[in-house]
């Protein structure tokens, strides 16, 4: 029990903007019948949980399939006057549960959740992440995503209520600044 103890220690600088639960993680309803395809393309970053990774303004992800039935993952930003991106992995972990994606941005990490709570595939979609740690508590993203860099506040509102009602707690979302323009901004890589 110590050591969990320490390793919790060390991950409160990396954990202490998202959700942190004791206990493991929440299992939501997903999108029924999610369709891939559909979901495809470019999103925009309209309200999340803020993270370590992802400090920028104008966050954007562009989904696009690989030959290798593997999902290409685009995530970019401005930072400090530069617009930057990584790019990552996304599978389908389990046919039988297609809303239930895993990503990852290394070739040395594995699999992380990132699950698709809800979308209408044309103007807003809620992803969900969770990450259990020895199931002693949890940490938590969140993201609603609108295919134009704003959306009405019905659809913001009635986002939360759907992840409140799934037991995911939202207290913590921020608005992502989308004003600025990316195409004169200089392109670097995530470091």
């Amino acid at each position: 029990m110590n050591s969990a103890v320490y390793f919790l220690l060390l991950m409160l600088p990396l954990i202490s903007a998202q959700i942190t639960r004791w206990g493991p993680c929440p299992t939501p309803r997903l999108q029924p019948n999610f369709n891939l395809e559909r979901y495809l393309g470019k999103w925009y970053e309209i309200e999340k949980i803020p993270t370590f990774f992802a400090q920028g303004k104008c966050d954007e992800v562009n989904y696009s399939l690989r030959n290798n039935d593997t999902i290409k993952v685009v995530n970019s930003q401005m930072f400090q006057g530069n617009y930057r991106y990584i790019e990552g992995t996304a599978v389908i972990q389990n046919t039988r549960q297609p809303a239930k994606l895993g990503i990852s941005f290394s070739n040395f990490t594995p699999y992380s959740t990132y699950w698709i709570v809800s979308t209408d595939y044309t103007s807003v979609a809620i992803v969900y992440s969770c990450t259990d740690i020895l199931h002693l508590f949890n940490y938590q993203y969140v993201w609603i995503y609108g295919r134009s860099r704003s959306l009405p506040a019905m659809k913001i509102n009635n986002a939360k209520k759907m992840l409140r009602k799934e037991g995911i707690n939202v207290s913590k979302m921020k608005r992502t600044d989308q004003n600025c323009n990316t195409d004169q901004a200089d392109r670097v890589a995530f470091c």
